[in-house]
């Protein structure tokens, strides 16, 4: 596969505790990587934002700190996180125009240490 940040679309983490989570947008940071989940935008202001300390690892799949990352549905299809994907698609396509820019949702990574 590719660097993770060339990758242009959403991505999996899995953590070893068994959590799951999508990655809608992610950038690098210097202790890791910083991301946001599907409907970051009605949480609030201090859970939009979530940093993954370690060093990033792999190809793809990619490892850091105790989680794995790969392409959603990548590797034994995951329906749930497949499913929230979709209605996070729709719910972006519906709101069209009204929906963050790419630079905004940049400014706002780089405001919790983005390297963007």
């Amino acid at each position: 596969m590719a660097d993770i940040f060339e990758m242009k679309r959403p991505l999996a983490i899995n953590y070893s505790s068994g959590e799951k989570a999508i990655m809608v947008a992610y950038y690098p940071h210097k202790e890791g990587l910083v991301y946001l989940q599907p409907f970051w935008q009605q949480q609030a202001q201090s859970e939009q934002v979530t940093l993954i300390k370690g060093q990033l690892k792999g190809q793809g799949p990619w490892r850091i700190a105790d989680a794995v990352i790969t392409l959603v549905g990548c590797q034994g299809t995951d329906p749930e996180l497949a499913q929230w994907l979709a209605e996070w698609e729709c719910h972006v396509q519906a709101m069209g125009e009204q929906y963050y820019k790419a630079e905004d949702i940049r400014s706002l990574a780089r405001e919790y240490g983005a390297l963007v």
